[in-house]
């Protein structure tokens, strides 16, 4: 965990993708978009910890449909910057059997982490499984999975705030910076 300067040293450095204006717009969008697919199927919604937690507190309330919430705790990251091996730290406490599950995440990257969660959920016995993420990295390989719902694009350098983490911390920006 970087101290004080080094923390601001960071945030300094970057470079702004996205205002605060821009995100917001993105996630009224995706709101639409997913009350347009999944408002009369009583959906399940899995917020994965800790990334989507800003993400899924501004979306949630934006869907005005019934929903049951309930989250996973998966990580590939920890605080580094590279993703490493799959780590499951809880899984979905409800039910999913025979329901329609939307699963959030922050940031869908190289797809494993989503695509882990949502061979769980179908091995769970789920009906159906959609993924919105608020960022989708544009890298150059295929994915493993492809997201139902997306806030905004982001080229392939390493991003953070609006809950995506550097070295554990700027979860907290409104904004979405990229390291130089």
């Amino acid at each position: 965990m970087p101290n004080f300067a080094e923390a601001q040293g960071i945030l300094n450095s970057s470079d702004i993708l996205f205002t605060a204006a821009e995100v917001d717009a993105a996630v009224d969008r995706m709101a639409a978009d997913i009350t347009a697919k999944l408002g009369s199927d009583y959906p399940l919604v899995l917020s994965v910890m800790g990334g989507a937690v800003v993400f899924t507190g501004q979306l949630l309330p934006r869907l005005v449909f019934p929903l049951d919430f309930d989250y996973v705790h998966v990580s590939r990251y920890g605080d580094k910057t590279h993703g490493g091996e799959l780590v499951w730290r809880t899984a979905p406490k409800e039910d999913v059997r025979d329901r329609v599950v939307l699963v959030l995440d922050d940031i869908l990257d190289e797809g494993h982490t989503m695509a882990a969660i949502r061979d769980k959920v179908m091995e769970m016995g789920a009906k159906a499984c959609y993924s919105g993420v608020f960022a989708n990295k544009l890298i150059a390989k295929e994915k493993p999975i492809a997201a139902d719902f997306v806030g905004i694009d982001v080229p392939d350098r390493y991003v953070f705030g609006y809950g995506m983490d550097v070295r554990g911390i700027w979860r907290n920006l409104p904004a979405i910076h990229a390291l130089k």
